[in-house]
């Protein structure tokens, strides 16, 4: 009886059956997103070659860890954590891995665990809302392939929420509902996230001079959104807009115990649409940020890059404006 050849490999495969090394990974591994005829083929030319997949194997013959690697600013803030369940689902559909780094929202820590995860991957997904514009560019060069979420870089392949739009739509939602003196409780200043909000609402001031829009230095956690708390109330604002649902969830429960009675005296909006944000006493409105559909469209590019394949453009999502309890008209206005 002849015996079964020695040393088949992932790529012996690919060859009999005319196909790339990556879909013959996936079309073996189940995934989805392989044409039904492919998987046929990559399945007969496995059988007749007598192959079995390996992933030590697979991983020395592609010379890959297929493994990538995901920096973000901060694990604890929850639509990092969607980011990252959209990514490394879609990144386990094809067979990878993701190794998470967080950097503490330090841009020394950015660009240290962007180097050195991107010398044990195959590749890094970066999402640095802190470096600077100048180093990012310069950083990336290095990196590649390299996947930029909410930033931008050259022809870097990259997907980004619509911070500033999404931003005027909440400015919109509260001007249309009597607010004429706003606060922006602001995030961290070298946030590029945080510049995008503060540019619409300059825009906003222009196009809107009846409406007074004001800025307070605040973070981007609990603690941060609760100190604001008496700067906010000492503003006379009727309404305040945080950079994100958690400084707003800190901010609505140091004015309940202050007295202060959301949204009768104070109209609060958040910004990310967390899981939470719909729990709060009352409810609060927010912009909901697709973040898993980010992540998941950050790893489609980075599946491409490997696989030599031209990236998919860059790509703009809409986070969507979604009302609750928290904002309401302000006292004494006229809300048509």
């Amino acid at each position: 009886m002849p015996r079964p050849p020695k040393g088949v490999t992932i790529a012996d495969v690919a060859a009999r059956a005319g196909v790339s090394l990556s879909t013959v990974s996936r079309a073996l591994n189940g995934n989805p997103t392989v044409d039904p005829t492919l998987v046929a083929k990559v399945q007969d030319a496995a059988a007749a070659l007598d192959y079995t997949a390996s992933a030590v194997a697979r991983s020395l013959v592609l010379g890959r860890t297929q493994t990538v690697a995901v920096v973000v600013p901060d694990l604890g803030n929850p639509t990092f954590q969607a980011i990252l369940r959209g990514l490394s689902r879609a990144a386990a559909a094809d067979d990878y891995h993701v190794l998470v780094a967080d950097s503490a929202e330090s841009v020394d820590e950015e660009r240290v665990l962007a180097t050195a995860t991107r010398r044990r991957t195959d590749g890094v997904i970066l999402c640095a809302p802190r470096l600077p514009q100048d180093e990012l560019d310069r950083l990336v060069g290095g990196l590649q392939p390299v996947v930029l979420i909410n930033r931008a870089s050259g022809d870097v392949p990259s997907v980004r929420a619509d911070y500033g739009s999404a931003l005027t739509a909440e400015l919109t939602h509260l001007h249309a509902l009597g607010h004429r003196r706003i606060v922006f409780l602001a995030g961290a200043p070298g946030s590029v996230a945080n510049a995008a909000r503060l540019e619409a609402i300059e825009a906003f001031r222009i196009a809107h001079p009846d409406t007074d829009v004001t800025e307070i230095p605040c973070g981007v956690d609990f603690e941060a959104g609760a100190a604001a708390a008496p700067a906010v109330l000492e503003s006379d604002a009727t309404a305040a807009l945080a950079f994100n649902d958690l400084v707003a969830m800190g901010l609505l429960s140091a004015l309940q115990a202050s007295g202060c009675r959301v949204p009768d005296d104070l109209s609060v909006a958040g910004f990310d649409g967390i899981p939470f944000a719909q729990y709060t006493t009352p409810p609060l409105t927010t912009s909901a940020v697709p973040a898993a559909e980010l992540g998941a469209q950050a790893w489609s590019r980075m599946r491409e890059l490997l696989e030599s394949a031209e990236p998919g453009h860059p790509l703009t999502l809409l986070p969507e404006l979604t009302v609750r309890g928290s904002t309401g008209p302000a006292a004494g206005a006229r809300v048509s």
